[in-house]
């Protein structure tokens, strides 16, 4: 073969191979397209039955009927500030359904949420639940409000603010139920009065675990004559029966709400189109009665949570608006009242 004719092969052969990448053909489909496809999911530790029993297998059948690929679920639990932590350390997260928006705020001002999440349906905020009181059977201590933690010989199970969302929604809890029942009773917050509330109630926390769950877990081994939770916990560990309960519904108490947010850093192009139907899935009638089946208020129809047995009586319920949302509320409550008035003086 000459040289003429060897020239001629090669550029025939690159003609193509250049038609055949421009119509696909020579290109492997990527994994949204063809193949099994994982989704990383790293939520904070209430979320893991209400994910791995009705979301995950939820999503995974629909997405089978409509595209006909697998979609597999890795998850991890733990406190919502551990979780965040994570992701900024550099785990390989997809999604991340959080205690508190605060963290939210977190991954985004470390480069980690780059899209605006509030443009989902409710802000993002996919499930909601009431912060309770959970007693031991037969309620020996007589409590029936936050402020009957603060008596003598009562010991209480908190989880850690340091670590758990949860533990910070409590905190809210304490101090806003004071506010809002001296607003009713005398026409104005009386801050004084819930800071001293906070303060009689932290002198009795024995013990401060590093999540929700991991507090539930210890209230279950018999330590504690009371768990500050949310109100899911109470409804799964009376479903468990490993220990006979009580929930005690406060009076006035804070309605935690989930955000759920892409990590756009760790998400590949041939990747977005799965996890963005799983967000989107998150809002669906059949998710939200799934989280209203594990405990969770819906956000989207209130015809679910009526329809429950199990939610408890709030007489009067707030959110984290009383406090100009969590961007007021971490520096104005956690930090300077319960970080630099109550903990540190205890």
């Amino acid at each position: 073969m000459n040289e003429r004719t060897v020239n001629r092969s090669v550029w025939f052969f690159a003609t193509v191979c250049v038609v055949a990448l421009v119509a696909g053909s020579c290109l492997p489909k990527p994994p949204s397209e063809s193949g099994d496809v994982n989704i990383t999911v790293y939520a904070f530790s209430i979320m893991k039955e209400s994910l791995e029993k009705g979301i995950f297998p939820g999503f995974a059948a629909k997405w089978k009927q409509s595209h006909a690929q697998d979609v597999r679920f890795t998850s991890s639990f733990a406190g919502s500030e551990t979780v965040t932590n994570q992701i900024l350390q550099g785990v390989n997260a997809d999604v991340a359904i959080l205690s508190i928006e605060r963290d939210v705020l977190r991954l985004r001002d470390g480069g980690f949420v780059t899209a605006d999440w509030r443009t989902h349906p409710h802000k993002s905020i996919v499930n909601k639940t009431p912060f309770v009181i959970v007693v031991r059977g037969g309620n020996p201590k007589g409590i029936s409000d936050f402020v009957d933690l603060a008596k003598p010989g009562v010991g209480l199970i908190h989880p850690d603010p340091v670590s758990s969302g949860g533990a910070q929604w409590s905190i809210l809890a304490i101090y806003g139920s004071e506010l809002v029942k001296s607003q009713q009773q005398f026409g104005e917050a009386d801050t004084a009065r819930a800071l001293q509330t906070l303060r009689a109630i932290w002198r009795n926390v024995k013990s401060t675990p590093g999540s929700a769950r991991e507090a539930r877990t210890q209230f279950e081994t018999g330590f504690g004559d009371a768990l500050l939770t949310y109100e899911l916990e109470g409804l799964l560990m009376k479903q468990s029966k490993k220990t006979p309960v009580e929930i005690v519904a406060p009076k006035s108490t804070i309605f935690s709400e989930h955000p759920a947010v892409v990590i756009d850093k760790n998400v590949p192009a041939n990747k977005r189109q799965v996890v963005n139907a799983f967000m989107e899935y998150l809002w669906t009638d059949e998710a939200q009665q799934a989280f209203v089946n594990h405990y969770f208020y819906s956000v989207t129809n209130n015809a679910f949570n009526d329809a429950s047995k199990d939610f408890g009586k709030i007489e009067t319920p707030f959110t984290i608006e009383k406090f100009g949302g969590w961007e007021k509320a971490y520096p104005d409550v956690i930090e300077k009242i319960f970080r630099d008035q109550v903990q540190r003086a205890r």
